[in-house]
């Protein structure tokens, strides 16, 4: 039995013996083999980082740390730069790419990585690759286009097939990135908390023809959640709950967009010196699909076959006491805007649903805020477009539409927008459906000091072709019943009914009926000249107001250039009590 015992303690010490030998053996393989191969792999990677770009990316970084158990490789102070001779180099054969990165890190960190599988046989298999919190630069270059050419360039795995076989990474992570966009030297955007996944990464012989595969990986997805900022003018600032896209599936979906106002509307428009539209919008969804990020990337153009827009909310107040614009708001036209975007744009369809508009003015001659409402607007836009290879073959982008003005008069418009025209030419069609023209009260009482006691309208059907300049067309108005009250103001700002005038308007004027009894329908035929002050949806409403005004008997009345508002109540109270003081005779002094 002793004799057991003592075999059993030599056997555990010679046991013990080699394993210590071993992972002595092993230890210090590790470490001359950590030393030896320390400058081999950094000098492999930054040889690949050059060959794979075409020697416009170059990388350095401070130190290198490798464990060869468990195959994990550490790069500490990552830099990621580009080499701007190469670029001007590239440039100047209009082979530069659109976009240049520069991206720097604290940790670059590889994971399980087959090392001697590597060495031996230059098949580079890496479980995964992280890049946590770095700092990322994308800075946007305007390049000339690719020549068309039938050369073929070489693929990402004919470039590094003299250093290796194959590349292969389960993933590759981006936590928390900081992402910075520049458009040459100006800082344009700055996101923060963007993650980026990458799934599936594989060059080889095979994969480099694999067409399920985008930028060779199997998916490419990016989210980033909390962005706020502030917009270039202090004025606004924008919020939005989540981004999420995915390049493979070539999705890309936004939720809780808000463009928030710093002040409030009438403190807003005073910090202006003249009129300035005030917007507050909200978007619970917006989806794009069909969005070719490959293009977007390369040649910086935007290619997507649908655009959605969910439930929104969209307000815009315009203060009347203030001077209009010096500009001409023609520049603004949705199609004139269209092609001062920065970069090329098609989008096949665009999809609005359930969409709520509120339109506010502030009247000065009443001090009260008029809102038109447009609710549950929805409809469809096809060919936004301002890609010049596009509209060479469509040049028109088409709208149909459809809302309930105030809630109740459903209306449906149709517009064509001439994309190539150089007056900004268009035409629109509309219908809208019966309702009891009451419900317009508080919009009529506010901004025109009228008061409709009845009215309901038939049918409004209206044609109109227009451009930048002006608009012609015809308006067929059908109601029944019409009369109206006109109203003034006292020096308390309570509205009064004018007898007699609104007598004598519904008496003479106002035609009550179209058709009157035993007369054919009315159709007015409408001219209107823009004003340089007047937008383009003031255009299509006004053209449209003018020939129900003609059918109503009030008759065309000229739109006049705007010119400096009448000034408010309070300023012309204010205004009378100086003249009054001024009026009233002084005092003789008391003498002792």
């Amino acid at each position: 039995m002793l004799h057991k015992k003592i075999r059993h303690k030599k056997l555990a010490r010679w046991i013990g013996g080699i394993a210590l030998f071993l992972l002595v053996l092993l230890g210090g393989a590790a470490i001359y083999i950590n030393a030896k191969w320390k400058p081999i792999l950094g000098e492999k990677i930054r040889q690949g980082v050059e060959e794979s770009s075409g020697h416009l990316y170059y990388i350095d970084f401070k130190d290198i740390h490798i464990n060869l158990l468990s195959g994990n490789v550490v790069l500490d102070s990552l830099k990621l730069t580009p080499d701007t001779n190469i670029f001007n180099k590239l440039k100047k054969i209009n082979k530069a790419p659109t976009h240049l990165y520069r991206i720097k890190l604290a940790h670059l960190k590889f994971s399980r990585v087959g090392i001697l599988n590597a060495y031996l046989n230059k098949k580079i298999k890496i479980n995964s690759i992280v890049l946590d919190h770095p700092s990322i630069d994308m800075i946007f270059h305007k390049v000339p286009k690719k020549p068309d050419t039938v050369k073929v360039e070489k693929t990402l795995y004919q470039q590094l097939s003299k250093s290796i076989s194959s590349l292969h990474i389960g993933n590759i992570r981006v936590i928390d990135a900081d992402f910075d966009y520049y458009s040459g030297t100006k800082k344009l955007n700055v996101v923060k908390h963007l993650k980026i996944d990458v799934k599936d990464f594989l060059v080889d012989s095979i994969s480099q023809y694999d067409s399920t595969r985008v930028l060779h990986a199997k998916n490419i997805g990016f989210e980033l959640a909390g962005y706020q900022s502030l917009t270039a003018d202090q004025m606004y600032t924008i919020k939005v709950d989540s981004l999420k896209g995915s390049i493979s599936r070539k999705t890309m979906i936004l939720k809780g967009l808000k463009l928030i106002p710093m002040y409030p509307d009438l403190t807003f428009s005073r910090k202006y010196k003249v009129q300035k539209d005030r917007y507050s919008l909200s978007f619970t969804e917006m989806e794009l699909t069909g969005l070719d990020f490959l293009s977007l990337h390369s040649n910086g153009s935007l290619h997507a076959g649908h655009l959605a827009i969910g439930a929104a909310k969209v307000a815009v107040f315009l203060n009347r006491e203030l001077p209009p614009p010096s500009f001409d708001k023609g520049r603004n036209y949705p199609h004139n805007a269209l092609k001062r975007l920065p970069i090329a744009t098609r989008i096949d369809t665009v999809s609005l649903k359930g969409v709520d508009v509120a339109y506010t003015e502030y009247d000065t001659k009443t001090n009260e805020r008029g809102t038109l409402k447009l609710e549950n607007l929805g409809g469809k836009i096809f060919n936004v477009s301002n890609d010049s290879l596009r509209l060479l073959k469509h040049p028109h982008a088409y709208a149909d539409l459809s809302t309930k003005i105030l809630g109740t008069g459903k209306l449906n418009v149709k517009i064509d927008f001439n994309l190539t025209d150089k007056n900004a030419a268009f035409s629109y069609t509309g219908h809208v459906e019966p309702f009891d023209m009451r419900i317009l009260n508080p919009l009529a009482s506010s901004l025109g000091l009228v008061s409709i006691e009845s009215g309901k309208v038939k049918q409004l059907d209206f044609n109109i072709s227009a451009n930048e300049r002006r608009s012609a067309g015809t308006v067929k108005f059908l109601y029944n019943d019409l009369k109206v009250s006109l109203l003034k103001e006292n020096e308390a700002g309570e509205k009064k009914k004018k007898g007699l005038l609104s007598f004598l308007a519904n008496a003479i004027l106002i035609k009550n009926d179209n058709p009157s009894k035993g007369d054919p329908v009315r159709i007015a035929h409408v001219t209107m000249e823009r004003v340089p002050q007047a937008s383009f949806f003031n255009l299509m409403w006004k053209s449209v107001f003018l020939g129900i005004r003609e059918a109503v008997g009030i008759g065309v009345v000229p739109i006049k250039p705007m010119v400096e508002p009448k000034k408010s109540r309070e300023e012309m109270r204010e205004k009378r009590e100086a003249e009054r003081r001024k009026e009233k005779p002084k005092q003789p002094k008391k003498i002792g």
